[in-house]
């Protein structure tokens, strides 16, 4: 995928796990950071359990690149 893909694929599971964990709204560059950070933890934890990555638009690494980002706000939210 090239950068921009990436881009908008950051700021679309930031947007999805900010809704789904009911957080305020901050706007597209933090949508886009969550989204590109939590597709990282997500592929990271993934790998650590032999399922697969984020590498293309599918719905394995949707899914995966979401709970990452949900695993990443919660923890801000820890701190």
């Amino acid at each position: 995928m090239g950068i921009l893909s990436w881009i908008l694929f950051g700021a679309l599971v930031g947007w999805i796990a900010s809704i789904l964990m009911k957080t305020r709204r901050r706007g597209l560059i933090r949508n886009i950071v969550v989204g590109l950070l939590g597709a990282v933890l997500g592929g990271w934890i993934a790998s650590l359990f032999g399922f697969g990555s984020v590498s293309a638009f599918s719905i394995e690494g949707f899914g995966i690149a979401i709970g990452g980002a949900i695993v990443l706000i919660w923890l801000l939210r820890r701190m």
